[in-house]
């Protein structure tokens, strides 16, 4: 018989233990088949720093360093420059790129390193206990905005991906959200290109992905999913956002 699917070799046998719903077991699956698509398993390095993105060295199976909090472009950065055929990438939440790691991910891109970068965004703290975070919707519920984040007092949810666009050293910016089938296969679809641009020695590349938290959102799965395609994507507009090799091309399509 044809095989038609299968565990990819990047992806260890071992069961997730996020919670259910969660997006982080998806991605962590494309990003997997993306490694094996690409034959670069062996020089692989992924970088996950503290949040439910830790968890990511117990199920991929290619060199996973944990760093600290918000410091993974710092980490990914001295790699890259060490061992630069080496396929490097960070794989960070929002609470910590667009936090604490703010300047980390800010000077990373701005110098232009040559690295691959993979942004969960589900607008909220979702290791700590559902807090809220930079992206954090206008009027959302969390544990520290209990009435809704209101811009006077905490200001606007952070349009990261579309922040990174305006920096000259970044090469390659979108994002995709993993609310549907369409969705994750989308999204699989620029996780590739941004490995194909650090494998080309492009440059700098960014993918944003829009994923649920069921759990601190206090939904079930199948209503988190849908509070993406009709809250999120209201906000946080999914598509390629930055393109440079298509620019030069000419080639918008």
């Amino acid at each position: 018989m044809k095989e038609v699917f299968k565990r990819p070799e990047s992806l260890k046998p071992a069961p997730f233990r996020f919670c259910p719903g969660c997006g982080h077991s998806i991605v962590h699956r494309l990003i997997a088949e993306c490694v094996d698509e690409f034959g670069i398993r062996e020089k692989t390095i992924g970088i996950a720093p503290v949040g439910c993105a830790v968890f990511a060295y117990d199920y991929w199976n290619f060199d996973v360093i944990e760093c600290a909090h918000g410091r993974p472009p710092a980490v990914a950065t001295a790699l890259k420059r060490v061992m630069p055929d080496r396929i490097v990438f960070s794989y960070q939440g929002d609470g910590d790129l667009a936090s604490i790691g703010m300047a980390e991910i800010v000077h990373a891109a701005n110098r232009g390193e040559n690295l691959s970068v993979f942004f969960i965004n589900n607008a909220n703290y979702g290791m700590t206990g559902g807090q809220m975070a930079p992206t954090t919707l206008t009027g959302q519920r969390t544990t520290t905005t209990p009435e809704g984040r209101k811009p006077r007092i905490h200001g606007y949810p952070l349009l990261v991906a579309e922040m990174m666009s305006q920096i000259l050293g970044v090469k390659f910016v979108a994002r995709a959200a993993i609310d549907s089938v369409k969705g994750v296969k989308e999204t699989k679809r620029l996780i590739k290109k941004a490995f194909q641009y650090q494998i080309d020695g492009q440059g700098f590349s960014f993918i944003e992905i829009l994923s649920p938290c069921p759990t601190d959102w206090g939904m079930k799965p199948l209503d988190s999913w849908k509070w993406i395609s009709t809250e999120m994507r209201a906000v946080f507009k999914t598509g390629i956002i930055k393109d440079t090799i298509a620019d030069e091309r000419g080639d918008w399509g």
